[in-house]
């Protein structure tokens, strides 16, 4: 039997422990790229093979996820903006890298905003580093053992988090992390929550709780 889950990987993922917001993670195999739904495929025809395999399996995983929540098996078809569209009530994000893909699913009822995104557990290249951290950010970088790629990570994940609510375009000097805080400010003022997992490769997740702007 192939193995499609890093044991590592799932075990770091599930003791991030938000209550109510599931998280899956698959490797990348040749044939994910079938998984893709006759509803979900056309937006992926003109991608190469290995971008409609990585969708795949996301959307395998996703799928998985929402079982748990007690859906159907159903299409997860790309939006305008590019991110999936989800059942109703439900939130949820995609994410994958060269290797993996994840998805995070939750309820409506409890969260208003809600992202992940995954990145290899690599430092990230120095030119970059100025186009990701603002100065204070840099100030701050020991919180980060990647120098870098778990900060990009994160504003990642808060960009697909707060997009579907706002539907403006975040650069990255316009999400500020706050490591200590497990914080993240966006320049409109919205504050998010966030969460954080270092393994075979890093994982952020992103949230709104609902009771935060009840």
């Amino acid at each position: 039997m192939a193995i499609t889950t890093d044991p590592a990987l799932q075990s770091a993922i599930e003791a991030l422990s938000v209550p109510g917001i599931l998280i899956g993670h698959r490797l990348i195999s040749p044939g994910d790229e079938d998984a893709l739904l006759p509803q979900e495929a056309p937006a992926f025809a003109s991608s190469v093979v290995k971008v409609r395999r990585a969708s795949g399996a996301a959307r395998i995983v996703a799928r998985e996820l929402l079982t748990r929540l007690g859906y159907p098996e159903c299409a997860l078809p790309r939006g305008p903006s590019g991110g999936p569209i989800w059942p109703r009530n439900v939130l949820g994000s995609l994410t994958h890298d060269a290797r993996f893909a994840l998805a995070a699913v939750g309820s409506s009822r409890d969260y208003i905003a809600l992202g992940i995104d995954v990145e290899p557990a690599e430092v990230l290249p120095p030119d970059l580093l100025g186009l990701v951290a603002t100065l204070r950010e840099r100030t701050s970088l020991s919180a980060d053992p990647y120098h870098g790629r778990l900060l990009f990570a994160a504003k990642e994940a808060v960009y697909k988090a707060v997009h579907p609510l706002d539907g403006i375009f975040l650069e990255h000097h316009d999400v500020e992390i706050d490591f200590s805080r497990r914080k993240a400010t966006v320049r409109n003022g919205r504050l998010v929550e966030l969460r954080f997992c270092l393994s075979t490769h890093l994982v952020a997740l992103a949230f709104i709780p609902r009771l935060q702007h009840a």
